[in-house]
């Protein structure tokens, strides 16, 4: 196994002992819970840039990446609605928005087509890892660290919903346009063949004559 791969799974193996740290009572958990989330978040930066480096890019690592992305984002954030940091509704959005989007892209490959990411999906995993972060170490120490984690918390449910809109409007659009050219493709084929059988009658028509 490459260093890639390993990085990737030492991410997916932090998500349960993220989740055990924040939803215990033990002291200081918060900040613990941050040290650890950041660690997993690096993880998802170096395993893509020492992937790309050395060309160790893997079709484990391609299928792996972002399921380990969706683990640690949606339990943290799971996590800080059972702390009574985050509403719910918020949550239930960010990582409908995940599952949506995946969705989206199984949709589109078992049609042939590709939606690149958009340069909002990009910088959403930065913004969200920021916005946990600092709600974490908020609900530690309060004051402007938790104003400024409920505006990223706004900010990432922003991004969010534009993002998840952006990828359903290029996905209906190269459907339909893909749907356009088959019909138009199957509607020069039956225009052929009518053309085709049209002139077959007239040559029949006009030997017949001449025989006449």
């Amino acid at each position: 196994m490459n260093v890639p791969n390993l990085l990737t799974l030492i991410r997916v193996f932090l998500v349960p002992i993220l989740v055990v740290i924040l939803l215990t009572k033990a002291p200081n958990k918060e900040i613990w819970g941050t040290i650890i989330f950041i660690s997993a978040s690096l993880t998802d930066f170096l395993d893509g840039y020492i992937a790309r480096k050395r060309h160790q890019v893997t079709f484990f690592g391609i299928l792996i990446d972002p399921i380990a992305d969706k683990l640690l984002i949606s339990s943290a954030f799971i996590s800080l609605v059972e702390l009574h940091i985050v509403p719910a509704w918020m949550v239930v959005v960010i990582v409908g928005r995940e599952f949506a989007v995946t969705g989206l892209r199984s949709a589109a490959s078992m049609e042939k087509i590709t939606i690149k990411a958009s340069i909002l999906g990009k910088v959403k995993m930065f913004f969200q890892v920021v916005a946990i972060s600092l709600l974490l170490l908020g609900a530690k120490f309060g004051g402007i660290i938790k104003i400024l984690g409920k505006i990223m918390l706004w900010i990432v449910l922003i991004v969010a919903v534009v993002s998840m809109i952006q990828y359903f409007y290029k996905f209906w659009g190269k459907i339909s346009k893909k749907h356009k050219n088959r019909l138009e493709k199957k509607g020069k084929e039956y225009s052929g063949k009518i053309i085709k059988k049209l002139k077959g009658k007239s040559s029949k028509i006009s030997h017949t004559s001449n025989n006449s």
